[in-house]
């Protein structure tokens, strides 16, 4: 911790719950489709599964706008019918009272649609708990972009050697890494109702609850 002044911390699967996102993509919103649509549940699932794929690692995979217009549903109405699954990870209350305590520069930077964002916000502190919350739709880029991190730097300026970055995604994670970002951590259960992942082998150390990086410093 001696070697970290900045942290940047993932929403999704790091400080909430991954729950409620995977319910609402693979389980709520295929079977409001079929309803809204009037086809039957399986075509429904194959649809959106396949579509959502499609759009793995770009900036329209996290898009509440696209989706709306594609599946041609009202994506951020929907999500609020579901919000109630929204809930923090493991000792997240805690350990941002921690980071704050020690006047660590900590901002929240995720992938997630700015009406994903304010949803999140509804139900949570989050908003007070960090010193700022960025989504990679204010850049235009996804985390897994390198254009993401050249705008972050340039909007909230650090040094890559100091930063610590938490995320759930892999891929993110190598993003990150490729841009500079010396400390890097990853979570071993991003969604609490499924079994934690198995890291073994993963290029990034990983942890299911931040009271493990806590201590006295």
């Amino acid at each position: 911790w001696q070697e970290i002044d900045t942290v940047f911390l993932d929403m999704d699967g790091t400080l909430l719950d991954l729950h409620f996102d995977a319910h609402f993509w693979l389980e709520f919103l295929p079977v409001r489709y079929s309803e809204i649509h009037n086809i039957s549940l399986e075509e429904a699932q194959t649809h959106v599964h396949g579509s959502i794929m499609k759009e793995v690692g770009t900036l329209k995979w996290y898009c509440f706008d696209h989706w709306s217009d594609y599946f041609k549903l009202p994506i951020t109405e929907l999500k609020h019918e579901v919000a109630d699954r929204i809930g923090y990870r493991h000792s997240v209350k805690p350990f941002l009272a921690w980071l704050k305590s020690s006047d660590r520069k900590v901002l929240i930077v995720t992938n997630s649609h700015r009406d994903g964002v304010d949803l999140k916000l509804s139900r949570t502190e989050l908003e007070n708990e960090v010193d700022g919350i960025v989504s990679s739709h204010d850049f235009g880029y996804p985390k897994e972009s390198q254009s993401f991190w050249q705008c972050l730097m340039e909007a909230h300026p650090f040094d890559p050697q100091r930063t610590l970055m938490v995320d759930d995604s892999l891929p993110v994670l190598r993003s990150a890494r490729d841009f500079g970002i010396a400390h890097l951590l990853t979570i071993d259960q991003p969604d609490m109702t499924l079994p934690a992942r198995d890291m073994s082998g993963c290029d990034f150390m990983s942890i299911n609850d931040f009271q493990e990086v806590m201590v006295n410093e």
